[in-house]
């Protein structure tokens, strides 16, 4: 990722299907999803990415007033970041997994605390990921109040009717879900990220997940899924059987 220590590059989108977009950066990646009345965003990037959010729905000839609802993986601030602005000023709706509401509201946190990245700062990857996220607003402490669970109904009657896949482990509420035939896994399982070791298939490192055994565990969920296409919350779109990219993440 070269790019990374130099300039952060503008979000790359990708046709995925005929409704299903995907938006990389160098830093985090969110989904969006078009339908006959508007689009939907599987997360949301950090509030520092309001403008490259905005950019890649203008890409697709959407704007605010046409973003039926947001989805979140999880509520870590680099998914959710800029949700907190469509949901406050636009009245957005926001929907999650029910065990993932209460951490979306800010009723607590689950995430790697500063302490424990500023003991790794010395670690070249560690600092140059750490200033590049605080200058996208990571430091934010605001949650969404409003934020939802997302129930079988209501998936229903969004863009694409996503399938909701629980996947607890790097958050207590942790959800993937799966829109159009094409997993969209968030942090329950990457292809990349600016401090891991290698590329690939893989879990986070540790430091960022809140219970690693139930990291594992969901990935039993992930083997069994029939899609051919995986969109993780960070790093590249990885094509092949899903249950191939889980087998590469347990060995990893």
């Amino acid at each position: 990722m070269s790019s990374f220590y130099t300039r952060l590059m503008a979000p790359v989108l990708t046709a995925v299907t005929d409704r299903v977009h995907f938006a990389q950066t160098d830093l985090v990646n969110w989904t969006l999803v078009t339908g006959s009345d508007g689009v939907m965003l599987i997360d949301a990037g950090f509030p520092g990415s309001r403008a490259d959010v905005l950019d890649s729905l203008s890409q697709l000839g959407f704007g605010v007033r046409d973003v039926r609802a947001i989805l979140l993986t999880h509520a870590h601030i680099d998914h959710f970041g800029s949700a907190i602005w469509f949901a406050e000023t636009h009245g957005t709706p926001v929907y999650c997994h029910a065990d993932e509401v209460g951490h979306s509201k800010r009723e607590y946190l689950e995430q790697a605390s500063p302490l424990d990245v500023a003991a790794r700062a010395w670690r070249p990857k560690f600092l140059k990921w750490s200033v590049a996220i605080i200058r996208k607003g990571a430091l934010t402490h605001a949650g969404i109040p409003t934020a939802q669970p997302l129930t079988e109904d209501v998936a229903a009657v969004l863009p694409g009717a996503p399938e909701a896949i629980p996947t607890p482990g790097h958050t207590g509420g942790h959800c993937s879900f799966v829109v159009d035939g094409v997993l969209v896994s968030g942090d329950a399982l990457v292809t990349g990220h600016p401090v891991a070791p290698r590329r690939g298939p893989q879990l986070l490192p540790s430091l960022f997940n809140h219970d690693e055994d139930a990291c594992r565990r969901s990935l039993d969920a992930l083997a069994v899924l029939d899609a051919e296409v995986l969109l993780p919350g960070h790093g590249p779109v990885w094509r092949g059987p899903v249950r191939d990219a889980v087998a590469q993440a347990r060995v990893s």
